[in-house]
């Protein structure tokens, strides 16, 4: 039997071609054999009619197969689709990746997204074939695998820090996902990690620009906060169960991880803001083949491929990094907030952060909101802007979570007082991932698009990733030899 089904003989083609551009964004089932791959993986490729595909890991779940062994489609980078969509789906798809539904559960996550629980679930399986908790499921079943192979924790203790309710859960969901038990997933290539360390591999899609982005991190770093020496990047989170560290540095492919978490529970989250913040499930073959047929990007994209969007760890720390940085240099906005940070952020004493000379959290939103604005170490008209900021996200007037409406969070920040379009804009694309922000009102871009004679209607022909095109402008903008 043949399909004519056009989208079935797409991806039967990229599976043909083994074209790794294609890994997350769907995943390949086989039906005579009972295992899911990723589109690049190197076994004989099966006939086209014993094919299946499916748009998440945990629909091929659901649907009774387990993951190959020989390509770990569970490690493949996520869908560049979910951090791009502004719709419910793409929320929500957000949402479930941060952890909502561990936390707060189906009703919880809906309650954000404001729709019925059932509208949620409707509206992921119409997508996705599988509903918000199927997605969790499998999120949680990858969270357990990474401590299975890379830490000494007891079972018990996995299945605890991974979200299980029960050993016997866990032992259950790993054999039905893996088709393995969890000690036979256990590595045996080296000793593992203890206690809240860990160390593992990000999937980065390629070509990936990491020198790039780890300048863009240095040139930005808040003393005291996060540091980047040697090819590495490190910073202290705050996560939902407790605090950590996180050291990030790119290598030939991917991102090495370490973390050192007060609570292992936080592991899925801290990898999943990480690659927000690395900007990691980005398709850089569209977006280079987008820029660099246009003129003005060309050089650029040539010199930089697989430049990414650096984003942030934390969206609201992002908001009060941007008012601080407000009509002031780079430098000047890192020695504010480096004194912002000494004075109103807590102290933590970890080891990984003291080999990075790393010594407090940035300021929590609640403490940030009832601070007085003049007691703050910056003119009282930004120091009230913070504390404007701080305190919409309290009241719950202003959201910034992953799953945040892009437009009604731009509409709430522009009514209120000290904040701009630029302000509004920038914390879009870094703090919401927003790929289509070009930041018109920004000194330098706008020099940039005025001395190529660009207008603002002109750089639509840059969308969807005008985010992009801007970070590629302030590159040309600060590449050395330019006056």
């Amino acid at each position: 039997m043949t399909t004519t089904d056009p989208l079935h003989e797409r991806r039967y083609r990229a599976v043909r071609s083994r074209d790794a551009r294609f890994d997350g964004v769907f995943f390949t089932a086989v039906r005579t054999t009972g295992i899911y791959c990723r589109p690049s993986c190197p076994a004989v490729t099966p006939r086209s009619e014993n094919v299946v595909f499916y748009r998440s890991s945990a629909a091929a779940h659901g649907a009774g197969f387990r993951a190959c062994r020989r390509c770990r489609p569970d490690t493949v980078p996520g869908s560049p689709e979910w951090d791009h969509r502004a719709d419910a789906v793409g929320r929500a798809v957000r949402l479930v990746r941060d952890g909502v539904v561990e936390r707060d559960g189906v009703e919880g996550l809906a309650a954000r997204l404001g729709y019925s629980s059932r509208q949620v679930h409707r509206m992921l399986t119409a997508e996705l074939g599988v509903g918000p908790l199927a997605l969790a499921r499998g999120a949680r079943a990858h969270t357990a695998r990474i401590l299975v192979e890379t830490t000494t924790l007891s079972m018990a203790d996995v299945a605890h820090a991974a979200g299980f309710a029960s050993v016997r859960q866990f032992n259950d969901t790993m054999r039905e996902v893996y088709d393995a038990t969890p000690s036979q997933l256990r590595s045996k290539r080296g000793p593992g990690t203890a206690g809240g360390h860990l160390t593992l591999r990000l999937a980065v899609r390629r070509p990936f620009d990491g020198v790039g982005l780890l300048q863009f991190l240095d040139d930005h770093a808040v003393p005291g906060l996060e540091s980047v020496r040697d090819g590495t990047y490190a910073r202290l989170v705050r996560l939902p169960h407790g605090v950590g560290v996180v050291e990030l540095t790119p290598a030939d492919g991917h991102v090495v991880a370490r973390l050192e978490l007060a609570d292992l529970r936080d592991t899925a989250v801290a990898v999943e803001r990480a690659r927000r913040l690395l900007d990691l499930d980005a398709d850089p073959v569209a977006i280079d083949e987008v820029l660099g047929a246009d003129p003005v990007l060309a050089e650029s994209v040539r010199e930089a491929p697989g430049l990414r969007l650096p984003g942030g760890f934390d969206a609201v720390e992002v908001a009060v990094r941007t008012v601080v940085g407000q009509q002031v240099s780079v430098a000047g906005a890192r020695t504010v907030l480096g004194r912002l940070v000494a004075q109103e952020g807590e102290p933590v004493e970890l080891a990984l952060a003291a080999e990075h000379g790393l010594t407090h959290l940035f300021p929590s939103v609640g403490v940030l909101a009832g601070l007085d604005p003049e007691t703050l170490p910056m003119p009282r008209s930004r120091g009230r802007a913070v504390a404007t900021v701080a305190g919409a996200v309290v009241s719950g007037d202003l959201d910034l979570t992953p799953g945040a409406d892009r437009a009604a969070t731009r509409a709430a920040l522009l009514a209120l007082p000290g904040i701009g379009p630029w302000t509004a804009d920038y914390v879009m694309m870094r703090g919401l991932g927003d790929p289509d922000v070009l930041l018109t009102s920004d000194l330098v871009l706008r020099r940039e698009l005025e001395r190529h004679h660009v207008t603002a209607a002109d750089a639509a022909r840059w969308a969807p990733w005008r985010s992009y095109a801007g970070m590629h402008l302030w590159r040309a903008a600060t590449r050395p030899g330019r006056i």
